[in-house]
C-alpha cells in the first residue's frame, strides 16, 4: 500500500509556503501494512474537484506556482494536512488517505485497494474519523433532522457506506470535529454508535470476528447508507462479509447480485435469503437475490438456528416419512448452478395453490422467535421470490421437504398496457365503483415492476353483489382474472367497496403466478395475434353473465380488453375458462372493431390486394351495400335485414360515418394495367374489375361504440364490412380481357358492387352452447 511520509509531507508543505521546494522530495512510499505502524483517515468524500488525487499529490512540488496554490487551498488538501499534523503529534511516521494513496488510473491497483481496504483499516494503529459537519466540542448523540436533513438526522459520516467498515475494522477510532478537535473514541461512544448505526456494542468493542453475526444482520447495517456509485454498495461490504471479487464499474445493481453469489459460494448462511419484509412496494416477483442493502433493513436482529433446533421447531408439521429425509448436510448445502441455486427447503403451500409457497429458513428474528419464512412462486420448474401485501393467503399445515432451484437471474419486467372498454356495464344498469390501488383516469392503465396489479370493482345493486376484475403482470406475462362475492352476508353488505377491492387485490396478488401461468397456457394453444380470448362468468343470484375478452396486439405490449355484462341463457362450453375466437381486424381499431370472418359460405373467395395486403372477397349478392346486416339461410344465402348506417344515423345527430377508401390491385404482380384488376380464386375462376375502389367501415371510436350499442338487438347477425365498387364482367363473357379500347364505353360496364366481405362484429358475437339452461336454473335457485 502507498503511505504518506508524514515528515516529508510536512517539510514539503513548509518549503512550499516559503517558495523553496525540493522537487525530489518523495512524499508517497510503498509499504507492507502488516509490518508498518501507520495512521489512517476515515472521512466523507467531498466533490472530486475539492479532493486531491494520487497524481496531484506526487507532482504538487513541480506544478506552476498558481496551480500549486489552487491545490493547496482545496478543502481536501487541508484535510490531508491536518491529518498529517495529528499523526505527527501522535508519533506516527506514516499515514494512509484513500483520496491520494490509490492511483485510480490503474484498474488493477483500484481493485486491489478495494479488496484490501478492510484489512488496511484493521491493521492501522489509529483511525482518525473526521466529522467535517460537527462544529461543537462534544460527540453528536441526539437525532437532529433540522441540522442533518439529508443524512438521517446525524452527521453525514454516519450515512456513507464506506465509513461502515472504517468504523468497525480498526481497534482504535478517534473522532474529530470540523476544527480537528477530539470528540471521543469508539470505545467510549459504543452505546451511542449502536443507536446511530445499528452495529452491536460487542462488535464495536471486540471486533467483527469475535462473535460473527449472520449475513443478513451485517447487511442491515448498510441498509440506510449511501454511495456515490451504485456498484460501491457491494464493493464497500467485501471486507465485512469476508469475500473478494474483481471490480467492474458500470455493472450497476449486478455488483450486489455478484457479491451475494460470492457469499453463497463460501458460506452456508441461509439468512442471505431472509430479506424483504418492507420491499414489496419496490420489488416484484423475481430473483432470489436482493437488489440492494436496503432490502435487509429489518434484519438487524436476525440470528441463525442450528439444524437440530430448526427441526425441533417444525417437526410437528412434517409427515414422518419426510422428517426422516431431513439431514444437516441437505439443509446446509446450496451450491450455485447454471440453472439456479440448488437447495433443499421446507415448503408450506398456499391453500388451493399449486405454485405459491412459504419457505422456512433456519434463521429467526431474535433469540426465541420462529423460523423466518419467505414467499416463493414456481414458474417453469424454477422458484422465484414472490411478494404480496399482508400475510397473503392461508397456507396448508403440513410441510413438504422439497428440492428447489432458486433463480438468481431476474426476469425482465416490461411494462404492460391494457386498453379497457367496460362501458356496456353501466349501459346495462350496473355500477362502476372504482379501482385499487388508485383510480384510473381513463380507459388505459399501465402495469410496471412496482405496480404489478390493478383491480376494478363493479356492483349489481339489485342483488347486492360486487365483482372485481384484476389486471396483472407476473413473470413478464400479463393476465386478467375475474372474481365475485360468493354470498350476500351481513358483513359483505356493510363492507365498503374500497375494503372489498383491497381484499381482492391481496388475493389476486398472492395468486398472480397462477393467473399468469393460466394465461400463458391459454395463449400457447393458439396464435396470440388473430385470436381473441374470451371467458364467461355468472354473477350469483342474478341473470347477468360477465364476458371478459382480450387480445394482445402484434408488435405491441398493449392488450385490448372488453368487459361486458350479458343477459341471455346460452353459454359456450368454456364457462369459467378462457376460449379462443379467430378474429380479423386492424390492430389500431381497438377490440370493438374486431370482426369474426364468415365461415358459413362455401363459395370460392376472390383474392386481391387491398392497400398492398391480400384480402379474400365473396361474390356480392345483388344490390348489396356497405353496412348491410342480416343472417345466412340454411342454403347459405345472405338475407339482408337492414343497414347499420341507417340505424346509427337516428342515434347521432352529427355522425362521422364516412367509409374508409382503399386502393385495389391484383395479387398477380404481372398484371400492370392500372385500370383493370383481375381477381382469382384457388380454382382459377376469375373476374376482371374496372377501376375498382375499396370501401370499408369507419374505424373511429364513435362508430365502434355505436356498433357495440347494437350488440343486444343484433346478436349473432352478420355485417357487410368491405365492398369493392366498379364495373365488372366475367371471363366467359369476354375473350379479349386486356383490350381496353374495346371495353371502354361498353354497356356492360355499369357501376356495381361485385365483391364484398361479410363478417360478424365481435361485439355482436354470442356463443351458442348446450346445456346452459340448467346453469341458469341453478343460479336462480341459489
Amino acid at each position: 500500500m502507498y503511505l504518506i511520509n508524514v515528515k516529508a509531507f510536512m517539510e514539503r508543505e513548509q518549503a512550499m509556503s516559503k517558495g523553496e521546494v525540493d522537487c525530489g522530495a518523495n512524499v508517497l512510499e510503498f509499504h507492507d501494512d502488516n509490518t508498518t505502524n501507520y495512521a489512517i483517515l476515515s472521512h466523507r468524500w467531498m466533490e472530486p474537484e475539492l479532493e486531491v488525487n494520487y497524481k496531484e499529490m506526487v507532482k504538487l512540488a513541480r506544478m506552476e506556482k498558481q496551480e500549486q496554490k489552487k491545490v493547496r487551498e482545496r478543502l481536501g488538501y487541508k484535510k490531508i494536512f491536518r491529518s498529517c499534523e495529528q499523526a505527527k503529534r501522535d508519533g506516527y511516521d506514516w499515514l494512509w488517505v484513500d483520496t491520494c494513496c490509490i492511483d485510480k488510473r490503474s484498474s488493477a491497483e483500484l481493485s486491489e485497494a478495494i479488496n484490501s481496504m478492510y484489512r488496511w483499516y484493521a491493521n492501522s494503529r489509529v483511525c482518525y474519523a473526521y466529522l467535517h459537519d460537527v462544529s461543537g466540542s462534544s460527540f453528536p448523540t441526539i437525532h437532529d433532522s433540522e441540522k442533518y436533513p439529508e443524512s438521517n438526522g446525524y452527521p453525514v459520516w454516519f450515512s456513507r457506506v464506506w465509513t461502515l467498515q472504517e468504523m468497525i475494522a480498526p481497534n482504535n477510532v478517534q473522532f474529530f470535529n470540523e476544527h480537528w478537535k477530539p470528540v471521543g473514541n469508539k470505545g467510549m461512544h459504543a452505546r451511542t454508535l449502536e443507536d446511530i448505526t445499528g452495529v452491536p456494542q460487542h462488535i464495536l468493542k471486540d471486533g467483527l470476528f469475535s462473535n460473527r453475526p449472520c449475513i443478513a444482520q451485517i447487511m442491515s447495517w448498510a441498509a440506510k447508507r449511501e454511495t456515490s456509485r451504485v456498484e460501491d454498495r457491494a464493493y464497500s461490504l467485501l471486507g465485512l462479509l469476508d469475500v473478494n471479487m474483481p471490480m467492474l464499474y458500470g455493472e450497476g445493481d449486478k455488483a450486489f447480485h455478484r457479491l451475494q453469489l460470492e457469499i453463497i459460494r463460501t458460506s452456508n448462511d441461509q439468512s442471505i435469503f431472509a430479506w424483504g419484509s418492507r420491499v414489496r412496494a419496490d420489488r416484484q416477483t423475481g430473483s432470489i437475490l436482493a437488489d440492494k442493502p436496503s432490502f435487509f433493513q429489518d434484519c438487524s436482529k436476525m440470528e441463525l438456528m442450528d439444524a437440530d433446533e430448526f427441526i425441533r421447531f417444525v417437526k410437528d408439521d412434517i409427515p414422518e416419512d419426510e422428517l426422516r429425509s431431513i439431514d444437516e448436510d441437505r439443509l446446509g448445502t446450496f451450491p450455485v448452478t447454471n440453472r439456479g441455486i440448488h437447495m433443499w427447503a421446507l415448503l408450506c403451500p398456499s391453500v388451493g395453490s399449486r405454485s405459491v409457497f412459504k419457505a422456512l429458513l433456519p434463521c429467526r428474528l431474535g433469540s426465541s422467535g420462529p423460523p423466518v419464512t419467505i414467499d416463493l412462486a414456481l414458474w417453469k420448474s424454477n422458484y422465484y421470490r414472490h411478494f404480496t401485501l399482508g400475510d397473503g393467503s392461508p397456507t396448508e399445515r403440513a410441510l413438504q421437504f422439497r428440492q428447489l432451484y432458486l433463480k438468481y437471474q431476474d426476469i425482465p419486467h416490461l411494462d404492460a398496457t391494457f386498453d379497457i372498454d367496460d362501458s356496456t356495464i353501466t349501459e346495462n344498469g350496473l355500477t362502476y365503483c372504482g379501482a385499487y390501488p388508485e383510480e384510473i383516469t381513463d380507459n388505459q392503465l399501465t402495469l410496471t415492476g412496482t405496480k404489478p396489479l390493478f383491480v376494478k370493482v363493479y356492483s349489481d345493486i339489485q342483488v347486492g353483489h360486487r365483482f372485481a376484475v384484476g389486471f396483472g403482470q407476473c413473470f413478464g406475462q400479463d393476465w386478467i382474472h375475474f372474481d365475485c362475492e360468493e354470498h350476500t352476508s351481513t358483513r359483505n353488505r356493510q363492507r365498503s367497496w374500497e375494503n372489498y377491492a383491497k381484499e381482492e387485490y391481496n388475493k389476486m396478488l398472492v395468486r398472480g403466478p397462477e393467473h399468469a401461468r393460466s394465461m400463458a397456457e391459454v395463449r400457447s394453444r393458439g396464435e396470440r395475434y388473430g385470436r381473441v380470448w374470451v371467458k364467461y362468468a355468472c354473477l350469483p343470484q342474478s341473470t347477468w353473465t360477465v364476458r371478459t375478452s382480450c387480445i394482445m396486439w402484434e408488435h405491441s405490449r398493449s392488450c385490448g380488453v372488453s368487459i361486458e355484462v350479458l343477459q341471455y341463457t346460452s353459454f359456450g362450453n368454456g364457462l369459467g375458462e378462457w376460449t379462443g375466437v379467430d378474429v380479423d381486424g386492424d390492430p389500431t381499431c381497438g377490440i370493438r372493431g374486431l370482426m369474426l370472418r364468415d365461415g358459413s359460405s362455401e363459395q370460392n373467395q376472390y383474392g386481391v390486394l387491398v392497400d398492398g395486403i391480400s384480402v379474400k372477397f365473396l361474390l356480392a349478392p345483388n344490390e348489396i351495400k356497405l353496412g348491410d346486416y342480416g343472417h345466412f339461410t340454411n342454403s347459405k344465402d345472405f338475407r339482408r335485414e337492414g343497414n347499420i348506417f341507417t340505424d346509427l344515423s337516428s342515434l347521432d345527430s352529427n355522425p362521422d360515418f364516412t367509409p374508409r377508401q382503399h386502393k385495389i390491385r391484383a395479387e398477380d404482380e404481372r398484371n400492370t394495367n392500372s385500370d383493370f384488376v383481375t381477381a382469382n380464386t384457388s380454382s382459377n375462376d376469375r373476374i376482371t374489375l374496372y377501376n375498382p375502389l375499396g370501401l370499408s367501415l369507419p374505424g373511429n371510436h364513435r362508430f365502434n361504440s355505436l356498433l357495440a350499442s347494437h350488440s343486444t338487438r343484433l346478436t349473432n347477425r352478420y355485417l357487410v364490412t368491405r365492398v369493392v365498387q366498379c364495373a365488372t364482367f366475367s371471363s366467359s363473357e369476354r375473350t379479349q380481357l386486356y383490350s381496353p379500347p374495346n371495353l371502354i364505353g361498353s354497356p356492360i360496364l355499369n357501376p356495381t358492387t361485385p365483391l364484398c366481405t361479410i363478417a360478424k362484429p365481435f361485439v355482436w358475437h354470442r356463443d351458442k352452447g348446450t346445456g346452459s339452461a340448467s346453469v341458469i336454473k341453478r343460479r336462480a335457485k341459489s
